[in-house]
């Protein structure tokens, strides 16, 4: 009967008749006792299967028979104690493939991975053969260690015991290579599939995400739900990750929709994905209603909605909300105050960024990192604070380039040449071919118009055959993501394209718009310096999307990657007034919200 209830899953039943049956005088058995161990596992009561344990050491029963034992070594594994799993395991005589197996799951399970693969490596040192779960398990344990030259030996190893039809196994061998970073590895073994099941899709979706190929993704999510696979909350918020970080609106609103047509809307890893989403795509209003009705908060979704006002420029509405997580009873962890201190610096506030900073200080719970220090120093030097952002620095045990470059960056704001040259050292002590704080540095000088200098660093800059990344932006249009880079004007619509924008420059200037052409290379004459800033990348992108409205109050939505120039920021803001329609810009940075020539950031980027 006690069997019968846990192989039903009605785990309290089962116990309550286990203790009935002590109380009652009736001796357990080895069956009882498996039975009962997993139950108690299933259900987190350490206490009950330590006594249990205790009860079975001094029943006289066979203490170290196979059945009891894997129960034993599972119980102890779901419950985190993985020596004392090793020591039931080691006093077993006669071990099989489902006790090791136990084992070699729950040291995957606990991030103990170098311990799964020596454990799978002696049981099959004697001569224990593996099973389907057991493969699965080990080739997850190579994953997340990215030893691609285990998984490779097992994989092999899989196809000698003839196992690789076997969904459990091929999914973890699809997985492996995902995570080592062979995801074309990984699809050759998903086309294996005879009938992939939504495990098999949801992990090649992850594994496309993690390496950078979510149009892919979304593309195989696409033929999934075509396939009449239903999604589960898991696979779900992988595909709004994917939407995240292309920050594509449209399908993310699709997606939306399943969720709510599916039910998950109350799921609390859906709903931060769903927070996420929005904010990268620059709908701060929509990350917050879908933060408002979730049913329960957590770390997580509140981290998801600080990032998401950071990302926006609502520094105020993220510092109230961090405020508001002890009354929620949350407890802030690293990437809360990373969220929190980003959205500080986007929108200016030096008191608040700098309170929250140090109350980090003093948190013992939370391990101050390098990024942390780089949101600050990035205030800092913003608000003019130079020499202080470069004391904290010194504060910092080894800095990396990455806190030299953003003091740079603060250096070529307020036009701190003799500071750029020193912290320049610093840089090239650290990484010589660092070509963004060389490139920095050259449009330092040229900002203060100092054009010697300028023409040296380029000489530098040729002579070590560094690469500028190419001014990039994209925008969706009907579905389709259009991609344009500065000064390329291979586009089939290059000559339509080129008309908007001399329409686009003509009604502006009259508005007052004056081309800054500082931003720009200054052995041109006034002419071509005003041609070249009109091919800037988010210009392009912008008088695309302007052709192609078919609805003449809906915004326009771009994507940059690297920042917005101040002349592109001043065009934009002249644009959305004279055309009388709000243009969203991603940048590097943060979101910029253009409507009737004016921006969200004030100004402050």
């Amino acid at each position: 009967m006690i069997s019968s209830y846990i192989r039903c899953k009605r785990y309290s039943e089962g116990i309550a008749l286990y203790e009935m049956m002590v109380l009652e005088g009736v001796n357990a058995d080895e069956f009882t006792f498996s039975s009962v161990f997993r139950a108690f596992a299933e259900l987190g009561f350490l206490r009950k299967g330590l006594k249990a344990h205790g009860r079975l050491l001094v029943s006289g029963l066979e203490v170290y028979n196979v059945f009891v034992g894997s129960a034993l070594v599972d119980m102890y594994s779901k419950f985190g104690k993985l020596k004392e799993a090793r020591l039931v395991l080691d006093c077993i005589v006669d071990k099989d493939v489902v006790l090791v197996t136990a084992l070699i799951v729950g040291y995957t399970q606990h991030g103990e991975d170098g311990e799964a693969l020596e454990i799978f490596r002696d049981m099959i040192s004697e001569g224990i053969k593996p099973n389907d779960f057991t493969f699965s398990s080990v080739l997850i344990a190579c994953g997340n260690l990215a030893d691609i030259s285990k998984g490779k030996q097992i994989h092999g190893l899989v196809m000698k015991c003839g196992f690789e039809t076997a969904v459990a196994s091929r999914t973890s061998l699809l997985t492996m290579y995902s995570k080592c970073g062979l995801i074309d590895d990984s699809l050759k073994v998903f086309d294996g599939f005879l009938s992939a099941n939504l495990v098999s899709w949801t992990a090649l979706i992850m594994g496309l995400v993690q390496n950078g190929r979510e149009e892919s993704a979304l593309l195989t999510f696409r033929q999934m739900i075509q396939s009449a696979i239903h999604p589960n909350a898991f696979t779900l918020s992988t595909a709004l990750r994917a939407c995240s970080a292309l920050a594509i609106f449209g399908q993310g609103q699709q997606i939306h929709a399943l969720v709510l047509k599916c039910g998950f809307d109350v799921d609390p890893f859906v709903g931060a994905a769903l927070v996420v989403m929005y904010g990268k795509c620059g709908i701060t209003e929509m990350a917050r209603s879908v933060f408002n009705d979730m049913d329960e908060l957590d770390v997580v979704s509140v981290n998801s909605m600080i990032y998401s006002y950071a990302q926006g420029g609502y520094g105020r509405e993220a510092v109230r909300l961090f405020d508001q997580m002890q009354n929620l009873g949350l407890e802030p962890n690293d990437m809360t105050y990373l969220s929190v201190l980003s959205a500080c610096s986007n929108a200016g506030l030096l008191d608040e960024g700098c309170r929250i900073f140090f109350s980090l200080k003093s948190n013992g719970n939370v391990d101050l990192s390098r990024d942390h220090y780089a949101c600050m120093v990035d205030l800092l030097g913003r608000a003019g604070r130079l020499e202080e952002a470069e004391w904290l620095i010194a504060q910092v045990e080894n800095p990396d380039v990455v806190l030299w470059r953003t003091l740079l960056s603060a250096c070529k704001i307020h036009g701190k040449v003799e500071m750029a040259e020193r912290i320049m050292n610093r840089v090239v002590e650290l990484e010589p071919g660092d070509e963004g704080a060389h490139i920095l540095l050259t449009n330092i000088y040229a900002s203060t118009g100092r054009w010697n200098e300028v023409t040296k660093m380029k000489t530098i800059i040729k002579e070590m055959k560094l690469k500028k990344a190419p001014a990039m932006s994209w925008i969706e249009v009907d579905k389709e993501v259009e991609t344009f880079m500065a000064g390329d004007l291979s586009h089939p619509r290059a000559t339509e394209i080129d008309e908007e924008l001399e329409r686009l420059s003509e009604r502006i200037k009259v508005l007052g718009y004056v081309p800054d052409t500082g931003f720009v290379l200054q052995d041109l004459n006034e002419k071509e310096k005003e041609r070249s800033l009109n091919y800037h990348s988010e210009k392009l992108a912008i008088a695309f999307g302007l052709l192609n409205s078919r609805n003449k109050t809906t915004c326009i939505r771009i994507f940059k990657n690297l920042r917005v120039c101040g002349d592109c920021h001043t065009w934009i803001k002249y644009v959305s007034k004279a055309v009388g329609r709000e243009i969203i810009a991603r940048d590097a940075k943060r979101f910029h919200h253009f409507r009737e020539g004016m921006c969200s950031c004030g100004d402050y980027w």
